[in-house]
């Protein structure tokens, strides 16, 4: 038995069923560098959807490895939570306050996106308190309790799940709009239920909501601009908080703002983050306003490892290389370069329905038909099994699991950007 087949029957012996990999005969990566990735035979991929959404600044990045190795060589402490002092916690909460829109600097980090959302979520509650919160379908907010009572996809919602205090308005889905209505002479239907959902699903008094600037798991689904702020001009008129859910979005991946719901003009009240803060490290974060934040004092409330001194390291490593590389630049160019590549493909293959996202946050969602727009489940997983025959790895989603997924490392190139734009050609030429 190979290591490989050794890795499998571990799985299928010792894990939860739920955690399903890609692919007919999963991969198994052992090596990384920029926008690479390598398996246990030496074969070498193109890494464009970064594990999930989480690689911003390159595999293994010069500048965070020599700051590990200077840790590890200096006996740095792998572990000590906020009852000591840690100048990497405190360096990393005054850098995402510097890079957070006005006035929002307090921050609470947490080791994933789902933490965040739980704190976001309590600290507008406690804030408010009021309970119910607004979020959106084909929204995801996370795995724990909460983000799963938030979550608007019925693959990721469990019977046992309660669903307590949460109700759900329609998704700003342009492509499949439920409201019959064309993106570019709506009356923005979309935000307006925002307003009829409350009206008629709540007391008329709520905590908050929390959206997605581009809903991740949902397919990369982009909302106009304008919908972000109407929607939180009607949250502020119920007394809700408005929280602002990063996890995917942030860190400059949609090419303008450091965070996506600047792109809108609207300043939230919370905003939440993880995945590429970190580079791949696990950690997380909240930063609101001191009056919210100061809503929890006199209470304890902490996490064991949020904050800790390597991970904490990473993420203020980040949002240092983000600024000195340039790289929120980079995303907006070399998104716009795909676009304009898909574009090309799209014309060649109908079954590319929709071409959407910002920055380096980009979906393709394929459909059997560009006209009834059903969706190609079963292309989708042949056409990521073809990219993966051209060395090209990329990721799904959406309810239908019909949306290509793709979010490359920040830093990013041309000849990169070609080589992912040749390979899915070829993985869409390939499909029988």
């Amino acid at each position: 038995m190979d290591k490989r087949e050794k890795i499998i029957g571990q799985r299928q012996a010792f894990l939860y069923p739920t955690k399903v990999a890609y692919y007919r005969e999963p991969l198994h990566l052992v090596k990384a560098s920029g926008s690479y990735v390598w398996d246990d035979q030496g074969k070498k991929y193109l890494d464009v959807i970064g594990g999930i959404v989480s690689i911003s600044v390159g595999h293994n990045h010069p500048r965070i490895k020599a700051k590990m190795r200077s840790m590890l060589e200096s006996d740095a402490i792998q572990h000590t939570t906020f009852l000591y002092l840690s100048e990497y916690m405190a360096d990393l909460a005054q850098k995402l306050s510097e890079v957070a829109p006005e006035d929002l600097n307090k921050c609470y980090i947490t080791n994933s996106g789902s933490e965040a959302n739980e704190m976001a979520v309590m600290t507008a509650r406690v804030a408010t308190g009021e309970q119910m919160m607004i979020s959106l379908r084909h929204g995801y907010h996370g795995g724990t309790n909460v983000p799963l009572s938030l979550c608007g996809h019925g693959t990721w919602k469990f019977a046992a799940q309660p669903q307590a205090a949460v109700t759900h308005a329609q998704a700003p889905y342009c492509y499949r709009c439920p409201f019959g209505k064309k993106r570019e002479s709506c009356a923005l239907e979309c935000a307006s239920e925002v307003k009829n959902v409350i009206e008629t699903t709540t007391s008329g008094k709520i905590a908050g909501m929390i959206c997605e600037p581009i809903l991740g798991v949902g397919g990369f689904i982009e909302a106009p601009l304008e919908y972000h702020k109407q929607v939180y001009d009607i949250v502020k008129s119920f007394g809700g908080l408005y929280i602002s859910d990063e996890v995917q979005t942030g860190v400059g991946r949609t090419g303008k703002n450091f965070f996506a719901i600047t792109d809108s003009g609207v300043t939230p009240d919370i905003i939440t983050m993880a995945k590429g803060i970190g580079n791949g490290a696990p950690v997380g974060a909240v930063v609101t306003k001191e009056k919210y934040a100061n809503a929890l004092k006199g209470k304890l409330h902490f996490n064991t490892f949020g904050g800790d001194p390597y991970q904490a390291m990473q993420a203020a490593e980040v949002i240092d290389i983000i600024r000195d590389e340039k790289l929120i630049e980079n995303a907006h160019h070399m998104g716009q370069y795909l676009v304009d590549g898909f574009k090309q493909l799209q014309k060649d293959f109908p079954i590319i329905g929709d071409i959407r996202g910002r920055g380096l946050l980009l979906g393709l969602e394929l459909v059997k038909d560009p006209v009834s727009k059903e969706p190609a489940t079963a292309q989708t997983v042949e056409v990521m099994e073809n990219a993966k025959a051209q060395n090209i790895l990329i990721g799904k989603g959406g309810l239908y699991g019909n949306v290509i997924r793709l979010a490359p490392v920040l830093s990013i190139n041309k000849k990169e950007c070609d080589e992912l734009l040749h390979g899915m050609r070829k993985a869409f030429e390939n499909l029988k």
